[in-house]
């Protein structure tokens, strides 16, 4: 059990009036425990109180040898919400808001003097901040991805297929240490680029087209995310136009980070550039999202965020525009928020390329 992280939370508790809370993601339990379990359709759930009790319900099949933690496992076939409903207090109980719904109605059928709320945000708050281990770990997991998008441009050839590059990419990361060995990497061809989540499919590439790699994945358990669009064979004028936009808006939006600056004003001063050049209805989602021991964390970087950017803050600058049936450019850097501006952790040339 970390318990400084432990009082992190307890403290955001306090602040919430929250009594007693149920973390039950495999991230925010990794995060307390430094236990990796995947429940599956299995359950997992560590109880945490005001005075620090720490109590971790799961699967015996999990096969969890605890050091210094109370573990009640149950068995298949028996009920796996039952020793976790004789732990609860009357009252308000923070469930997390990805716990699956079956075992919170199992859990109501027994305990109907207890009321549900939302009690994510106590962890995700103390998972915000990252500490100086957590910030080394996302450097590493950077710099291994900026050697992975370069192999990945470096096999451009005419006629590969974005699967193609997409299974490269992941062979490329598992060679590195990646804890997985088939994420969904976007790899997007020429029009296919201008929506924003492509699923890579059997297109191939031709001369003149576009290819942005969004390219992800979770190293030493911490997440990479970085975005590079180059061009194959050549660039029209409207491509290199929306390419250029769309770096002066990364740019840009890097330079406004730093301690204290409102993260919807980070948004807006990426989309102002793009705006200004009459591009606005085609940059359609926000700037980015924080990023940590999930690719997406809480708070968002965008317009409608009321969050602050705070040393040890990690989030992604991603603009992007998207011109339907032609051409799409995103360009996405992770930021560290140190205590005078931010470290950008992604080191991959973003000029504009034709290979």
């Amino acid at each position: 059990m970390d318990r400084s992280r432990i009082a992190r939370v307890m403290e955001k508790m306090r602040e919430r009036g929250l009594t007693q809370t149920l973390i039950t993601s495999t991230a925010s339990v990794y995060y307390l425990t430094g236990l990796w379990i995947e429940p599956h359709e299995r359950m997992l759930a560590l109880y945490l109180d005001i005075e620090g009790r720490a109590v971790l319900f799961g699967n015996e099949i999990f096969g969890i040898q605890p050091s210094g933690l109370d573990w009640r496992p149950h068995k298949d076939g028996e009920d796996p919400v039952a020793g976790l409903s004789e732990i609860l207090r009357p009252g308000a109980v923070g469930i997390d808001k990805d716990w699956p719904s079956r075992f919170l109605i199992g859990l109501m059928a027994h305990r109907n003097d207890v009321t549900p709320v939302l009690g994510s945000e106590p962890v995700d708050m103390a998972r915000r901040f990252k500490d100086a281990a957590e910030q080394e770990a996302m450097r590493k997991a950077s710099a291994i991805n900026d050697q992975v998008v370069e192999a990945a441009i470096s096999a451009l050839c005419e006629g590969i297929t974005e699967l193609e590059l997409a299974s490269l990419i992941n062979r490329e990361f598992a060679a590195r240490g990646a804890d997985v060995a088939d994420g969904p990497q976007l790899v997007c061809f020429g029009p296919n680029a201008a929506d924003p989540h492509h699923a890579p499919g059997h297109d191939v590439l031709r001369h003149g087209m576009g290819v942005t790699f969004d390219i992800f994945t979770p190293i030493g358990r911490y997440w990479c995310d970085m975005t590079r669009t180059v061009f194959w064979g050549s660039a029209d004028k409207e491509q290199r136009r929306v390419y250029d936009t769309v770096l002066r808006a990364n740019l840009a939006g890097i330079a406004a980070v730093r301690p204290g600056v409102p993260l919807r004003d980070i948004d807006r001063t990426a989309r102002l550039v793009i705006e200004e050049e009459g591009y606005g209805p085609y940059f359609t989602h926000r700037l980015g999202h924080n990023i940590g021991l999930d690719c997406h964390e809480p708070p968002d970087v965008g317009l409608a965020s009321d969050a602050v950017a705070q040393p040890g803050m990690v989030f992604s600058i991603e603009p992007g525009i998207y011109l339907p049936g032609k051409v799409g450019v995103r360009i996405e850097d992770l930021v560290l928020v140190t205590e005078t501006g931010c470290e950008v952790l992604n080191k991959a040339p973003k000029g504009l390329r034709v290979i």
